[in-house]
């Protein structure tokens, strides 16, 4: 009989031996933890937590889960390796701590990673808001405590990590000051690549300080260039990868023996996880890489014409530069399109048509297609007007029609167009008398004078254009003379027709003088009558054109000290060569009694050199002229005598 009883010890004591009572058996064993235990299960944390340990658990009862809002605890549990794990290991220490352990105001690190506060008061013991209820639950690998309501971890977010960082105080001001903190702190995920302060201060100096000055412009957006819009292990990073950033633009990986580093900057550490995301410290500041029209334009399969005309042109600086510009884009199948040739010929002259066609193409300002009205005008950097149409088939300009918009860049923004816009042709003060029925003899003048070229130019001019009845009054026979000489006195009558400006009639007042290519005035007469330039009124005013303005008069004006009567007086001048290379000579023979004084004029009606006192022939040398046509003026007290003079 003994040995039997030592027998059956024998085999009972293993048994006794073995048997465990873990931190989850009390859970499980208790009528007041049903939901807890199914929650541990649910998250399969039972295994874990009925391993060696040691563990804390503070234990919400049912009453506790059921005063959460309602609907939490079946969210939770639909997904329970998500909030639901972290919540439960947020109620665990990875240590055994009875109550006698506990001090007020003590914190201790939960297997979730956050922190629980202790408070001790004459209500009891509470951990956060909750109150210990029953405590020392003693199992073998730990201790139970329960509680009376669930405890809820704090939410950690990239932000967080960077504000409670003092490594991060510069980041942290410039988060704040581009008024990023709010988004860095939703949902995200994020991937934060986060400078430090050793980082920002390596940036030139005041480079920081200019940046918080404007935290809307630059700033925003070298921060969004260090966050990347998922969440971004280190484990997830490879050598060459290219990741896009929340500043639109790419980030380049690299892996070697010395680290990982985005674009220049090393990761110094990794991996901080948080609620929203992951922070990476590195030790360089990162800067977005600049993002023009023109990258558009270079970057794209599409404008391989378009690229080369802009830099044929010298445009790529310019539009490389701060803007803003908003680009219209023909693509090559635009070009493609034009007469055989045309591209061809443009790319022989970039800087005449080919320039102007471009700038065409640019507006001096950032408009996107949402900007944009049926019916609307726009003034380009050519100067013309391009009209926006906008209809069942789509957003035209002029007759190109629109197939990509808004493409934005830092400098502007690029519209793609199915064909190249061509300006309007130029209009000039000379196309208005060219084309007009009434003024026959004054293009006849003008074309013998040599001045339509000029007239022609630039500007601006003001034409005062006497029609054909007007010359037809003049002394029989002397339209005829003057045509005989274009480069004598009709040259000075013409110019005397000229002003170097543009003078609208709403720019005219009564009594007013104005200084004519000729050099000599003319007076402006205003009255109930009409406008009047000296004698000759103005019949219709404000022909603009692209280089200036025509208004219409009824008489010739005939420049001061100048007779239609005597125009052979001065035959005896001569003036050589002409055209000028660096010196002409004048011949005066016997026409002056007196010294005279010389003047070289230019089209502007500006004296570029002058001689004073000059008697008998003279051999004159110009200084600090340019090529082009000049009036040579010769004048004493009593006579003066004009002539064109082309300098090459």
């Amino acid at each position: 009989m003994k040995k039997y009883l030592q027998s059956l010890l024998l085999l009972i004591l293993p048994l006794f031996a073995f048997s465990q009572n873990t931190v989850v058996d009390i859970i499980v064993n208790s009528p007041d933890h049903n939901t807890l235990e199914t929650a541990v299960i649910a998250a399969d944390l039972a295994g874990t937590l009925s391993g060696d340990g040691p563990f804390t658990v503070f234990a919400p009862t049912d009453a506790a889960f059921g005063n959460l809002p309602q609907g939490t605890l079946e969210t939770l549990i639909a997904d329970p390796m998500g909030d639901l794990t972290q919540i439960l290991l947020y109620h665990v220490l990875g240590a055994n701590v009875a109550s006698s352990d506990l001090s007020n105001g003590q914190t201790a690190t939960t297997i979730n990673g956050r922190d629980i506060t202790v408070t001790i008061n004459d209500d009891g013991v509470f951990i956060n808001d909750a109150k210990v209820t029953v405590v020392d639950l003693a199992a073998d690998n730990g201790v139970v405590h329960v509680i009376d309501a669930v405890l809820i971890p704090p939410r950690v977010t990239v932000v967080d990590v960077v504000v409670n960082s003092p490594d991060h105080e510069t980041l942290e001001a410039a988060v704040i000051a581009a008024d990023l903190a709010e988004t860095l702190s939703g949902d995200g995920p994020f991937t934060v690549f986060a400078p430090t302060d050793a980082a920002f201060a390596n940036l030139p100096e005041g480079t920081v300080e200019a940046l918080l000055e404007d935290p809307m412009g630059d700033l925003t957006q070298i921060l969004l260039y260090h966050v990347v819009g998922g969440n971004v292990l280190s484990s997830d990073l490879g050598d060459g990868q290219n990741v896009a950033t929340l500043n639109g633009k790419d980030i380049i990986i690299s892996v070697n023996d010395n680290g990982v580093f985005i674009n220049d900057a090393q990761v110094t550490f990794a991996d901080i996880e948080t609620d929203n995301g992951t922070v990476h410290v590195i030790d360089a500041v990162l800067l977005p890489p600049s993002n023009t029209v023109v990258d558009v334009i270079v970057d794209s399969p599409d404008h391989t014409t378009l690229e080369a005309a802009v830099i044929a042109a010298d445009l790529a600086g310019t539009l490389s530069g701060d803007g803003p510009f908003t680009v219209f884009a023909p693509t090559d199948a635009a070009f493609a399109n034009l007469p055989e040739g045309t591209v061809e010929a443009l790319l022989e002259d970039p800087m005449g048509d080919l320039t102007q066609i471009l700038l065409y193409h640019v507006l001096g300002a950032n408009v996107l297609s949402s900007q944009l009205t049926d019916g609307q005008t726009a003034t380009t950097l050519n100067g013309s007007d391009i009209t926006v149409s906008i209809n069942d088939d789509g957003v035209f300009i002029n007759d190109a029609q629109v197939t990509f918009a808004d493409i934005e860049t830092d400098n502007g923004t690029v519209h793609v167009i199915d064909a190249v816009l061509l300006p309007p042709t130029r209009t000039t003060v000379v196309d208005i008398i060219v084309d007009s029925p009434e003024h026959t003899t004054l293009e006849a003048a003008v074309i013998a004078a040599g001045l339509a070229e000029t007239l022609s130019g630039d500007g601006p001019f003001t034409v005062f254009a006497p029609t054909d009845a007007a010359f037809a009054n003049l002394p029989e026979g002397t339209v005829a003379a003057l045509l005989e000489d274009p480069m004598g006195d009709l040259t000075q009558i013409l110019l005397y027709h000229v002003l170097g400006a543009n003078v609208l009639s709403t720019d005219l007042t009564n009594g007013q003088t104005a200084t004519t290519l000729n050099g000599s005035d003319i007076t402006v007469s205003i009255n109930d009558d009409g406008v009047f330039i000296n004698d000759a009124q103005v019949t219709f005013a404000d022909i603009t054109t692209d280089n200036g303005t025509v208004h219409v008069i009824d008489a010739v004006l005939i420049p001061e000290l100048t007779s239609v009567k005597n125009i052979d007086d001065f035959s005896s001048i001569n003036i050589f060569p002409n055209p000028v290379t660096d010196h002409f000579t004048v011949e005066l023979n016997e026409t002056f009694d007196e010294p005279i004084n010389i003047k070289l004029i230019n089209f502007n009606g500006v004296v570029t050199n002058q001689w004073s006192n000059v008697i008998g022939n003279q051999t004159l040398t110009p200084e600090g002229i340019t090529p082009g046509i000049y009036i040579i003026e010769l004048s004493n007290k009593e006579q003066r005598f004009y002539k064109k003079l082309v300098v090459n």
